[in-house]
């Protein structure tokens, strides 16, 4: 089934390439004009000029999220040269792979300015907007690491840690203000982004997604999904069910499974540059696209997303077959009360004939 978003306005952060960029055009083939909000240059226009050759409008706003000002600047920008901001879709992030000891201080606040400053940024920006209106949705783009964190990103897991907890509040005072603002956060999985290339790494080996690996097509869609559905998250592959849950029951066992395995699973058997560029502080040059090295290992569905879209109706359909189940298994029952009591019946009779 193909969501409408005709002429509905879409700001993006982190646009210019990976699961921004794959949302981008998600976006536009639905019919949406989109902001793009990015740092570096030629992703974001490379960006913009894709979505303009599918018919729709495109703002690219050269903008560090972790900037508050220059976010709310750029969403007044897109206010007045777009229209109304519709959906606002919080997905700007930066990482680095090493162990704690071996992050110093700058660093560690950079990626949190970006990856939870950048998401809270987002909303103020969106919500100084969409308040007067009383409408609107806000997309938090959320990960398993979320709910479980994993070693060598301790900075990355902690601003999305502190993402849930922001949006859990923020959700609580709209809901206390009776607003008819909607924000749902998606859970992702390890996805074939370019992050994988240019992410700071302080490990001898190239960094890479802890498979099962997904395309980012796949984040786009249930973006997309999500923005068009009041539900409250939407995790999308397997994974990001089996961390969060396991977190609930299990979290010593996954705190040992992932100390044995969290290092050799998150880098391949190539060695890296130590000296390659990496867009901690500055963007990487060039037009990196929305896919990353891994398409060979990644996949284009996820089940568990299907199942997620469908669970009303999947619900719908289990409850009545287990009330076809319950009803024939009463008329059964009732059948052979029947039986037994005509036998009953007969045995009497046949007793009392031969007494």
């Amino acid at each position: 089934m193909t969501i409408d978003f005709k002429n509905q306005v879409i700001v993006i952060t982190g646009a210019s390439a990976g699961v921004g960029r794959a949302t981008a055009r998600a976006f536009a083939r639905a019919g949406a004009h989109v902001g793009l909000l990015a740092r570096g240059e030629e992703g974001l226009n490379a960006t913009a000029r894709e979505l303009e050759r599918l018919g729709v409008r495109a703002l690219a706003c050269s903008v560090d999220v972790a900037d508050a000002e220059a976010v709310g600047q750029a969403a007044q920008k897109i206010e007045d040269e777009l229209g109304p901001i519709d959906v606002w879709i919080n997905n700007a992030m930066v990482t680095i792979f090493a162990p704690v000891s071996a992050i110093d201080a700058e660093e560690f606040k950079r990626v949190t300015e970006v990856t939870y400053l950048g998401g809270v940024y987002g909303t103020m920006a969106a919500l100084k907007h969409m308040r007067p209106r009383n409408r609107g949705t806000i997309v938090q783009v959320s990960s398993a690491l979320a709910y479980r964190s994993i070693p060598l990103q301790s900075a990355y897991c902690g601003a999305k840690h502190a993402l849930v907890g922001f949006i859990d509040a923020v959700r609580s005072e709209l809901i206390h203000d009776r607003s008819r603002i909607h924000i749902t956060s998606v859970q992702m999985p390890a996805l074939n982004t370019p992050q994988f290339s240019w992410a700071r790494n302080r490990m001898p080996n190239r960094p890479q997604p802890v498979p099962p690996i997904f395309e980012p097509e796949v984040a786009a869609s249930a973006i997309v999904w999500a923005a068009a559905h009041r539900r409250r998250s939407v995790p999308v592959g397997a994974p990001t069910l089996m961390a969060e849950w396991g977190q609930k029951i299990v979290p010593g066992l996954l705190d040992r499974y992932l100390g044995r395995t969290g290092y050799s699973g998150q880098q391949t058997n190539e060695p890296d540059d130590p000296n390659r560029a990496d867009n901690l502080f500055t963007p990487v040059a060039g037009d990196s696209g929305a896919r990353g090295r891994f398409s060979q290992r990644a996949r284009n569905h996820s089940r568990a997303l299907w199942i997620e879209r469908n669970r009303s109706p999947l619900l719908g359909a289990a409850l009545f077959t287990a009330a076809a189940l319950a009803a024939g298994c009463w008329y059964a029952a009732s059948r052979q009360a029947k039986s037994d009591n005509l036998l009953q019946r007969s045995a009497r009779k046949l007793q009392r004939r031969w007494s």
